[in-house]
Order: structure tokens, then C-alpha cells, then sequence
């Protein structure tokens, strides 16, 4: 199975590179996957092979020619228990704990979300006794996400809570849409240091590789994409907020990036803020023996709202706030209550 399309670059895209113009035009691809296919000739300009740095000029067509999957691409089933909040033919919803990386990647080849969720779909398909052609519709989704099958968005490693995974090829062309459209509601909770000037606020600025560490995201002009978060405080303690994240895009690290990029970076957070201001924002012990216990940054997903892609119909599914985090804000609130 090969998919072919072909883009013609207009004035407005002149200049940008290579990798990063199929990466926006294909959301679903990944960047590095998007390099691997110009690398290996599967995307050029023109019919000319061409690097991922090159700078597309105006008239330039871009043919794009997607592989179907090798065997080695292709993650493994296994057995992993999933808390799972919602199930139907169509998606799964799962609460994704701190700690678990979405999909296979460099360094991470088992143990993700995705390999969970093959083992699961693969032990529901094992249980069922479908009538002969029921399942004629059923379509590889490996075929159009290579490596990350039914994945439509993500979650950093460190972040838990609400994630959405696509169970048909049609599910996932739907939810990808909604996505990419920004319909989606997606609420987070973030602990941050610091106490906002403002109750709530809307933070735009483009988010791109950081030119100092090309390991981190940052706010930068240079090859970068839009990128918008609202955020509203919940409560405030001495030294810490507890916030309300409603991110309108959906950039790697983004909320992350913002937070720190207006100087209230995430509890927990050693990527963009610093464990030395986390734990001088407070002389509280209680405080600071319950951030030494945060093993990843303060930061849960926990309410996701989609429109069902079969039914039409709003769905709103929701997480409550881990105990690895709630016991900070207990800690802050009991702090809090003591000074008044």
C-alpha cells in the first residue's frame, strides 16, 4: 500500500523547510518519520531528491509518497493493564499515568501506550466471535501511522491524564481533523512557581527547536509554528499557583514552553524550570518533602472533549488530579491555612 499526494508551494510557504512544510501539512506524520521518508526518497521536489533543510521556493511541487509499514516498524502487542475511562467500537479513552511514553520512539521500543493498546484490541479481537465479514471494514491503522497506530495527539512522558486513541482508520481520520481544527476542549492542571499578575491571561507566541538545545522546544521566530494557551488561576499560595491550562494548539512541550517562557515554569519541571527555585519558593518542610517525592513535572490532563466521530454526539471525559500532585496542593493549602 502506497498513499501519494502532492502539494504545490504558494508565496506564502516560500522559505520554509522541507520537513517542517510536510510536518504542518501532514499533522499525523512526525517530523523524524517525515525525514526518514526525504532521506529514503520518498519525498521530493519535483522528481529531485532533496534534503530535509532545503527552502522551498514558490512553484515548487512537493510529491509525497507514504510506504505501507515494514515489519519492523510496526510496534508490538502487549500485556499491559490500562486505566480505562471510556470504550466503544470506535475509540478508547484511557488515563494515561505519569511515567508512560505515547508511542515507540528513539531509545523506547516496548512498554508505551501504544503497545498496550495493541494488546489490548488484540484481546478484545481474541474474545469476540464475530460473524464472517463483520470485520471486513477493519483497516490496519499501522498503514497510515506507522509506529504509532490510532494515536491522535500526545502527552509528554511526565504528564498523565486524558488521551484518546482511535480504534478504526475512520475514528482516526475524524479526531485528527478535530484536532487539527483546534475544536477539541482540553483542560489541564498545572502547579507552577510563582503567583501570576493576572487571574487569567492568553499567552501567544511561537514555539519552535530551541537553537541552544535542540533536545528542547522554545519561544523562538525561527522555524517555528503559532501557538496559543489560555490559563486562569485556580489558587494561589505563598510561592506556587495552582492553574487552570487550556492549550488552543497543540505544539510539543507547548504548555511547558509558555509557562516557563512567562516566568512560572511547572512544578517538577528540570526541562524548563529548575529544582532549586521549586523548592526555595517555600521554607515550608511539609511542602518541600512533598515536591522531593514529584518525580515528573506537576502538570495532568484532566478533561478532554471531543466530538464522538460515528455519533456526532459531545463526549466530555475527565481525570481526577493524581495523589503525587494533589499531595503539593494539600501541602500548600494546609501552609496556606496555617499563616491565616
Amino acid at each position: 500500500m502506497l498513499k501519494h499526494y502532492d502539494y504545490i508551494v504558494t508565496q506564502e510557504e516560500v522559505g520554509i523547510r522541507l520537513d517542517l512544510f510536510i510536518s504542518e501539512k501532514e499533522e499525523e506524520l512526525s517530523r523524524s518519520f517525515v525525514q526518514r521518508l526525504i532521506y529514503d526518497g520518498y519525498i521530493t521536489v519535483g522528481d529531485q531528491k532533496a534534503k530535509p533543510s532545503y527552502n522551498i521556493h514558490a512553484g515548487d511541487i512537493i510529491k509525497v509518497n507514504i510506504p505501507a509499514p515494514q515489519p519492523e516498524d510496526t510496534p508490538k502487542a502487549e500485556d499491559i493493564l490500562l486505566d480505562i475511562i471510556f470504550e466503544d467500537e470506535e475509540i478508547l479513552v484511557v488515563n494515561k499515568p505519569a511515567g508512560m511514553v505515547v508511542h515507540p520512539g528513539a531509545g523506547v521500543k516496548s512498554g508505551t501506550l501504544v503497545n498496550a493498546f495493541l494488546g489490548h484490541i488484540s484481546s478484545d479481537n481474541m474474545d469476540e466471535q464475530d460473524e464472517p465479514g463483520e470485520q471486513e471494514e477493519s483497516i490496519d491503522l499501522s498503514s497510515i501511522t506507522p509506529g504509532r497506530p490510532g494515536i491522535v495527539h500526545r502527552l509528554d512522558k511526565g504528564t498523565s491524564g486524558v488521551i484518546i486513541i482511535a480504534k478504526t482508520v475512520k475514528s482516526y481520520y475524524n479526531l485528527a481533523e478535530q484536532f487539527k481544527e483546534h475544536s477539541i476542549r482540553r483542560k489541564y492542571i498545572a502547579l507552577v512557581c510563582g503567583n501570576p499578575k493576572q487571574d487569567s491571561a492568553i499567552i501567544v507566541a511561537p514555539i519552535g527547536r530551541s537553537q541552544r538545545d535542540r533536545k528542547k522546544m522554545a519561544v523562538t521566530p525561527i522555524n517555528s509554528r503559532e501557538a496559543t494557551t489560555q490559563f486562569r488561576v485556580v489558587e494561589n499560595y505563598e510561592g506556587y499557583s495552582l492553574l487552570d491550562v487550556f492549550p488552543k494548539t497543540g505544539r510539543t512541550h507547548q504548555i511547558r514552553v509558555h509557562l516557563a517562557h512567562i516566568g512560572h515554569p511547572v512544578v517538577g519541571d528540570y526541562t524548563y524550570g529548575s529544582q532549586k527555585r521549586d523548592i526555595e519558593a517555600t521554607k515550608n518542610q511539609s511542602v518541600r518533602n512533598a515536591i522531593n517525592k514529584l518525580s515528573r513535572q506537576a502538570l495532568h490532563a484532566q478533561i478532554l472533549g471531543v466530538i464522538h466521530p460515528v455519533s456526532g454526539k459531545y463526549m466530555e471525559f475527565s481525570s481526577p488530579i493524581p495523589e503525587d500532585i494533589q499531595s503539593i496542593i494539600d501541602a500548600l493549602r494546609a501552609d496556606l491555612n496555617k499563616e491565616t
